[in-house]
């Protein structure tokens, strides 16, 4: 992943960007299907099938993903495959998902009854 150092105060275009892309992250159905594209490109078709949402939801999510440069699509015949565009919203997901574990873990360790070991 390449770091870019943010301009401290972060100029407020840059601020709406940001935010934008942290807004089409946060629908789990989009999450789902930069997951299935992990392994490959796939179909609408093979995208429903992968996260069992209705082909109408798989392709408005799509577009949206496309829209923001986080996909690509390629079409060959009659059909459009879809990939991943930037590798480096999974260097997110997995610093989000350490940051997750980290709160979970200090959660447990508060949520233990006094006097019990932790596992």
């Amino acid at each position: 992943m390449v770091g870019v150092a943010l301009p401290s105060p972060i100029p407020d275009a840059l601020v709406d960007l940001i935010a934008q892309r942290f807004r089409v992250l946060g629908e789990p159905t989009r999450i789902r299907l930069l997951d299935a594209l992990r392994d490959g490109s796939a179909t609408v078709a093979e995208l429903q099938v992968s996260t069992g949402a209705s082909q109408q939801n798989v392709s408005k999510h799509l577009g949206m993903l496309l829209d923001s440069g986080l996909v690509r699509r390629a079409k060959s015949g009659n059909r459009s495959y879809y990939s991943i565009a930037d590798e480096n919203l999974f260097d997110l997901c997995e610093q989000v998902c350490g940051s997750l574990r980290r709160r979970l873990s200090q959660l447990d360790v508060l949520l233990q009854p006094q006097g019990e070991p932790t596992p």
